[in-house]
């Protein structure tokens, strides 16, 4: 029988992707793990690799088709009884854009990618090479295990979180289907205008973060709670670190040290490290920060994990790594995923004070403006000092006013008092 390749669901949120490149041509021979096509998501785009061995005899997708769904045939490998006549026919562009027809009665969920069994039906582990050499060397047993990668495929993220090397994935509940029937998110009007202009068309992550973004100010009750933070202390620790930190080709960012700032504060004041979750809220006991950085498609929050224990140092060798890879569209799911709260920072940009948008199903964000020079009072006499504000956006569902207040108190000190981001 022919091995048919589907489009993967490469996110847990995945519904639909772009077929950008293919890697291989029809005639091509092709092992397990060897990568077949570049997918783009809603916010990167990912290789796609070979899970069986064989002859590619056709390719029903086309370079560049978009709206591909997730499950529709994308390719034919040969198989041993190969039959011509059952080879399914290509899509057109037109059928792989296509919506599916709504069903008469609402079917049953279908299984995230992390719940389908990892097996073929010849009983063989489906694995990428590299997770099964990080298994040998670590004397892991895959069988039976189920991974996280398209079509239960088991990835180094799995093998690596079984050995210790990595950390398990926080798992986050899926928005309540009820919301978004309580509170319909309406398409925009289509614009008639005579005024000079072109038609450009959205990428899937432009089309995403505006259902995202709609989709929270819609259902999350928003609070904005402010507080001015004098920067001196913290530059002048900045420039101290930095000049022990040169020789190892580390240079730390203002960024970097609000980064650790935030997430020591999630961690002591933990009522605001948490996710509303209808008639659950969770609460982390890790402070995962996701950052928002601009790439040429839109916005992508790559995530620092365990924020409030790592050194200014590897926050900033990571950020710098995250942010290389966000821009070229190269970041993996687990990178991008997740966390427990965010930050934005536009102050590089001049912006004095702004209100960022929450990302569900995270319960607050914090927005950075500039660092500027104000008159303040110094020990009770006017001065001139550094000063940003932040502030904070909180989900009023699952944080009161006093907890997102007492959150930025205590970022204030931390900032304020630095010492404590390296103790």
């Amino acid at each position: 029988m022919p091995i048919e390749l589907k489009m993967p669901a490469l996110s847990p949120t995945m519904e639909e992707g772009t077929l950008a490149r293919w890697l291989v041509k029809e005639g091509d021979t092709v092992s397990s793990g060897d990568l077949i096509a570049e997918i783009e998501t809603d916010k990167a785009t990912m290789e796609f690799e070979a899970v069986d061995e064989g002859v590619i005899t056709q390719l029903l997708v086309a370079e560049g088709t978009d709206g591909v769904k997730v499950g529709t045939v994308i390719a034919v490998i040969k198989g041993d009884d190969d039959d011509a006549s059952a080879v399914p026919k290509a899509a057109t562009p037109a059928e792989a854009q296509a919506p599916t027809p709504p069903p008469a009665v609402t079917p049953a969920p279908a299984p995230a990618p992390a719940a389908i069994a990892a097996k073929s039906s010849s009983d063989r582990i489906i694995a990428s090479p590299l997770a099964k050499r990080i298994a040998a060397n670590s004397g892991i047993n895959l069988t039976g295990m189920t991974g996280t990668g398209p079509n239960g495929r088991i990835v180094k993220a799995d093998v690596e979180a079984l050995s210790g090397e990595g950390r398990s994935p926080v798992a986050l509940p899926a928005v309540d289907p009820g919301l978004r029937r309580e509170a319909p998110i309406t398409a925009a009007a289509p614009v008639d205008t005579d005024i000079p202009h072109e038609v450009v068309k959205l990428s899937n992550m432009r089309k995403t973060i505006a259902r995202r973004l709609t989709e929270s100010k819609q259902t999350v009750p928003h609070i904005y709670l402010t507080v001015d933070v004098r920067l001196d202390a913290l530059l002048k620790l900045r420039g101290e670190l930095n000049a022990s930190l040169e020789a190892r080709g580390v240079k730390l960012s203002v960024n970097d040290m609000l980064i650790k700032a935030l997430g020591l504060a999630l961690i002591q004041v933990p009522k605001c490290n948490v996710s509303f979750a209808g008639d659950n809220m969770l609460q982390y006991s890790r402070a995962d920060i996701s950052v928002a950085v601009s790439v040429p498609t839109g916005l992508i929050t790559p995530i620092v994990t365990d924020a409030a224990n790592k050194s200014l140092s590897k926050i900033s060798t990571e950020i710098g790594e995250l942010a290389a890879r966000a821009k070229e569209g190269k970041l993996q799911p687990h990178e991008y995923q997740g966390g427990t709260a965010s930050i934005s920072n536009m102050g590089m940009m001049g912006i004095k004070q702004f209100e960022a948008v929450i990302n569900p199903p995270q319960a607050m964000i914090m927005a950075i403006g500039a660092g500027e020079k104000r008159p303040y009072i110094v020990d009770d006499a006017l001065a001139i000092a550094t000063v940003m504000s932040a502030t904070g956006s909180f989900d009023h569902r699952a944080i009161d006013g006093a907890d997102g207040a007492m959150l930025m108190k205590v970022f204030k000190e931390l900032v304020e008092k630095p010492l404590g981001l390296v103790a």
